[in-house]
């Protein structure tokens, strides 16, 4: 991998992203994405952080935003736009939903700007931390005179609703972190997103790893649907999860406290040994 490093502690990979002067996406580095995204499926790996390199060597940015220099080329091969049709978004959102149907948890740490594309990917994370300083996260695109093309038009109105979305994407905005997170599109506000989505993230990977796949599934795959069909979903998971040993597990230990001290067994997440589960 050139433009993406990954590093491993524990049960939880940290995936940075390095391409500087401006750390922009590209389709290099799409590939190398989906490379890891099936990597991320070994059972081992419990919980995953994306962040960028940092630093203004790459521009100040976790993923800035999609190479426009890219998409400009692609805009002016008009022959091959006709011969590639829907397929040249449909393979990218294919990507996109890979990692948003990772059966464990992924987090985006928002380390820096994060527009167009970047924002795309953090979206498709099931947690964004979104990081105090001078970066700005938001869709430029409409300006450009495009669209987001990766999932931002679909999963920004599912987030805060078509209303704020249309908004948001017709104005090509670009907001602060702290308007961000008043908007609901990153779920914290921190001087540190890469250490505080670790913590996370190692909490994340204490938990049966089954019903962290099947909370993920659940939510994702129900709200997509009408209420009688999420429950049907509902229905599913939950009956997965209760016939899994991990389950049976951590239910033991529960019920074999005290009673006055299993609130503080919640609390702390002290969960049993998942290892090979």
């Amino acid at each position: 991998m050139s433009l993406w490093h990954v590093e491993r502690t524990g049960a939880v990979v940290v995936a940075r992203y390095r391409n500087p002067p401006m750390n922009y996406f590209c389709a290099e580095a799409a590939g190398e994405l989906a490379q890891l995204i099936e990597s991320w499926r070994d059972p081992a790996v419990r919980a995953v952080v994306l962040c960028g390199a940092g630093g203004p060597q790459c521009g100040n940015g976790f993923i800035t935003h999609y190479s426009v220099e890219e998409l400009l080329a692609l805009a002016r091969d008009h022959d091959g736009l006709r011969r590639s049709g829907t397929s040249l978004t449909s393979s990218y959102h294919a990507l996109v939903q890979s990692l948003c149907d990772l059966p464990k948890v992924v987090i985006a740490a928002l380390n820096g700007n994060t527009m167009g594309g970047g924002l795309e990917i953090s979206l498709a994370c099931d947690i964004r931390i979104g990081e105090s300083g001078d970066y700005r996260y938001g869709f430029p695109e409409a300006r450009l005179g495009i669209i987001p093309g990766g999932g931002g038009t679909q999963r920004l109105s599912r987030l805060i609703g078509a209303g704020r979305a249309v908004e948001f994407i017709l104005r090509g905005r670009v907001v602060t972190p702290k308007t961000a997170l008043a908007l609901g599109i990153v779920h914290e506000l921190v001087d540190d997103a890469v250490v505080r989505a670790m913590q996370i993230a190692t909490e994340m990977a204490a938990l049966p790893p089954r019903a962290a796949a099947c909370v993920k599934r659940s939510v994702y795959e129900g709200s997509d649907m009408h209420l009688a069909g999420g429950l049907r979903v509902e229905d599913s998971a939950f009956l997965e999860t209760m016939q899994s040993d991990d389950a049976c597990r951590a239910m033991q230990a529960y019920v074999d406290l005290p009673y006055a001290e299993r609130r503080a067994w919640i609390e702390a997440g002290h969960y049993p040994d998942y290892a090979g589960h």
